[in-house]
């Protein structure tokens, strides 16, 4: 007999098959409690924990999906089997995309069968159990300032940071859009001396340039036509603080001449003043653009480059630091479970390899915008690739939104054709697992197999 601690809950309203199942799993080790129906299940659950959770789907009062349902909104991570007739696929689909973690057909082919399924549960557990430790001990190690990584690039990143973060030099953070410059700027600003003052930022390009200088330097009353009042400028607000200049690509410029002065003399003189004000801000510049092909090109000040790129920081974009992307999903997923409401716990494991082969043109951002995607589409703890985007969505998948060309007019033959490939598209979703795979196809698992054999699939 088999020693182990584990306890599981059976429910079943078959009494003489909860009674066979229990007597077997207790001859093999286990501590088997029962219930009738979800209702008694869930008052057991509130009163002991288990770690396995055995349910069949028909039941009166409180049928299994029910059952898996109130167990994912209490926040069991305990693995549930389904015991179901092949004639009820419908319904096992069901369960899987509730949370269901395996499947036993009735009747049942073998008592290894049954205990092969629990020894597999136990060890999803465990494993679950090692990377939520090993998470929590990255989180700890691998976020600075709200940046999740560990990649070497941004590491490096980060002593940078920590280096220069109380100097009053000027820094130019260059990266694809996306990939995070705004997020170094504040870790700056809030490591530093200044994280008590103010951090004021502004697009370059996203005000139009008449009333970019009014924004960025202030303006004196009646300096024209709109000027009802005295206006601050960007660059006193920020005074004490630190001032981010994102896309300075985009300034225009004439008011490059005068970014350039502020920054040599350390004042500024508001629209329709006469009066130059002191100031003491920290300019953080950010662009996406190459800036040396900027000047190359007469768009950009030489001596405006020069005078800015005194502390330069070039943010790696994401396809060059693809071992940050395990770290970046496990922190979106908590966020977007805080926002939503959601008790997503991960990624299928197909779903993360599509997301480490992916190019990432947006970068950190596209990744977020993904990951929300999943789990607004989401139909229970674990996102599959089945509401990727179709940029990322596998070739199988991809499968179903292809055209079908019927090949004449048999539909014996295009029937076939059309069969094998929703099967090569089932096996690809499930990684392979024929028992999952069935369900999805809603046929018994003999009969995949036979069809598998038949058209010569490679699972």
């Amino acid at each position: 007999m088999t020693t182990t601690t584990n306890r599981v809950l059976l429910v079943d309203d078959d009494q003489a098959l909860r009674q066979l199942l229990a007597a077997l799993l207790t001859a093999n080790g286990y501590r088997v409690d029962q219930a009738a129906d979800g209702h008694a299940a869930l008052a057991r659950l509130d009163q002991q924990p288990y770690d396995h959770l055995i349910t069949d789907i028909h039941m009166p009062e409180m049928d299994g999906l029910a059952l898996i349902e109130a167990v994912r909104e209490r926040g069991l991570a305990l693995p549930v089997t389904v015991i179901s007739a092949y004639t009820d696929m419908t319904n096992v689909v069901q369960a899987f995309k509730l949370g269901a973690a395996d499947f036993i057909a009735k009747p049942f082919q073998s008592e290894e069968e049954i205990l092969l399924t629990l020894k597999k549960g136990e060890e999803r557990t465990r494993l679950q159990q090692d990377n939520l430790r090993l998470r929590q001990a990255l989180t700890e190690r691998y976020v600075f300032a709200n940046i999740v990584a560990k990649s070497r690039p941004m590491a490096a990143v980060f002593e940078t940071i920590a280096k220069i973060a109380d100097y009053h030099t000027t820094v130019l953070i260059t990266g694809e859009s996306g990939t995070g410059k705004e997020l170094i700027t504040r870790a700056i600003h809030y490591n530093s001396n200044r994280k008590d003052r103010p951090l004021v930022s502004i697009n370059c390009g996203g005000i139009p340039g008449n009333l970019l200088e009014s924004e960025l330097f202030g303006h004196a009353k009646g300096a024209f036509t709109d000027a009802h009042r005295a206006r601050k400028g960007l660059f006193e607000e920020a005074n004490g603080g630190t001032l981010f200049l994102d896309e300075i690509a985009e300034l225009p410029l004439n008011l490059q001449v005068k970014l350039l002065r502020v920054l040599q003399e350390e004042e500024i003189r508001p629209l329709g003043d006469s009066r130059p004000v002191k100031l003491d801000v920290r300019i953080i510049a950010a662009t996406a653009r190459d800036l040396k092909a900027e000047v190359a090109a007469g768009r950009f000040r030489e001596d405006l480059f020069y005078r800015i790129n005194v502390l330069p920081i070039a943010v790696p974009p994401l396809r060059e630091r693809k071992e940050d992307i395990p770290l970046l999903v496990e922190h979106f997923i908590a966020k977007y479970n805080q926002r939503m409401g959601l008790k997503v716990q991960r990624l299928a494991t197909d779903c993360l390899e599509r997301l480490l082969d992916h190019h990432w043109p947006g970068n950190v951002r596209e990744l977020e915008n993904v990951i929300e995607r999943l789990m607004a589409l989401a139909d229970g703890p674990v996102l599959g690739t089945v509401n990727l985007p179709p940029e990322l969505a596998p070739p199988a998948v991809r499968m179903a939104e292809d055209q079908f060309v019927p090949t004449g007019y048999s539909i014996k033959k295009n029937g076939k054709r059309l069969e094998e490939r929703l099967i090569t598209a089932a096996l690809a979703e499930t990684g392979g697992n024929k028992t999952r795979a069935a369900a999805l196809l809603e046929i018994s698992i003999p009969a995949l197999l036979y069809k598998i054999r038949e058209y010569g699939i490679q699972p």
